[in-house]
């Protein structure tokens, strides 16, 4: 479409749409009509616009129906909508505002109010576009610096492997080992901000197969049973009666517990527990058979604010003195479990600590 800015007019009434035409002529925009919502809606794939005149009185869907659906679809809330209306009553206008219009114009339409209004809403749409690109190139050296430092965390671990053969005092020994555990958790931590980075940029792709969610968490557990009984933690498992499968990629899912476990631990105090409760939600004829996974604990627990933004990229809750935060675990954690079409989400444990609760869907195997 060229350098062109582009502008879709939606109106049934294509008279409208010439006169619109006729007063930005000058100004050389390509102009793309549709005379239904449904259409527009179906058309912002392929024209691809700048910005959006909304009638508002159409049949079928309205305007107003339509700018609240764009404005929900993270796929097009960015672009511009400007209302075309006669209505001139505030609490009509308001309407239009509240369903996420960035402006209106009034009917009969004056030409310079019109030009002016488009001219407007395009500068705040190239400049949304310069930021993007901006976002995008640090997005892109971002993931290559963590890529390559892969590979000397692997020379690291070799390295920490070749010590361990050699006929060390025991003291030494544990520092190896220490370090070998730490690269791991660093290896771990790169490859969830590349895995975060596939799906940003729409290109993750699941290893699905069924798995039982239940053979999964208990082996979570006794991978971090050693860190959890050194901070005098006790862990409780409460799990299904039965196999608690589902469909997906199991290494993930797999990830988002380590995750969800590694913070429990970090946030308990000595000598308290946490409980991982896996089960299967009764049917239910108006959902998808769930599975249900908690992560309970009696930690510092999190605010009202917090929970609004807690899966948000670095964002770290409350600070806690001598505990690592970086703000991806969480993010990851929501990322990995969207991208299996689930649901997580934080309560407060009473009277002290977080759960951590995860739905997917559950498979039924014959």
């Amino acid at each position: 479409m060229g350098n062109k800015q582009v502008v879709l007019v939606v109106d049934d009434e294509p008279a409208n749409f010439d006169v619109i035409e006729i007063l930005l002529f000058k100004e050389g925009y390509e102009l793309y009509h549709q005379d239904n919502g449904a259409d527009a809606i179906a058309s912002l794939a392929t024209i691809k616009p700048d910005l959006i005149l909304l009638d508002v009185m159409m049949p079928d869907m309205d305007g107003i129906d339509v700018c609240q659906q764009l404005k929900h679809d993270r796929q097009w809330q960015h672009i511009p909508i400007i209302i075309i209306t006669a209505l001139s009553d505030k609490e009509d206008l308001a309407r239009c505002l509240d369903a996420g219009a960035d402006d209106f114009i009034s009917k009969p339409i004056n030409s310079t109010e019109l030009r002016a209004r488009v001219r407007s809403m395009l500068r705040i749409k190239s400049q949304y576009d310069r930021i993007q690109e901006t976002m995008m190139l640090r997005e892109e050296m971002m993931q290559t610096i963590v890529h390559d430092l892969r590979n000397p965390l692997i020379g690291i671990l070799l390295g920490c492997d070749s010590l361990k053969i050699l006929d060390l005092p025991d003291r030494a020994k544990r520092r190896i080992a220490q370090i070998g555990k730490t690269i791991e958790h660093m290896r771990f931590l790169i490859d969830d901000i590349l895995t975060i980075g596939r799906i940003e940029a729409n290109k993750l792709i699941l290893n699905r197969t069924t798995f039982d969610i239940t053979e999964i968490a208990k082996s979570a557990i006794a991978d971090f049973e050693p860190l959890a009984i050194s901070k005098q933690i006790q862990f409780l498992g409460e799990f299904a009666t039965e196999p608690a499968y589902t469909s997906g990629d199991k290494q993930l899912i797999r990830r988002v517990l380590d995750n969800l476990l590694d913070n429990a631990i970090k946030f308990s105090p000595q000598q308290s527990s946490i409980t991982i409760r896996v089960e299967c939600l009764p049917k239910n004829p108006d959902r998808q058979d769930l599975i249900k996974i908690e992560v309970i604990d009696c930690g510092v627990g999190v605010s009202p604010e917090q929970k609004q933004v807690i899966f948000e990229k670095y964002e770290v809750g409350n600070i806690v003195l001598g505990v690592s935060q970086i703000g991806l675990g969480l993010s990851f954690c929501k990322m990995m479990i969207e991208a299996h079409k689930g649901f997580i989400s934080v309560t407060n444990n009473q009277p002290k600590g977080a759960i951590f609760t995860v739905l997917l869907e559950r498979e039924h195997i014959s």
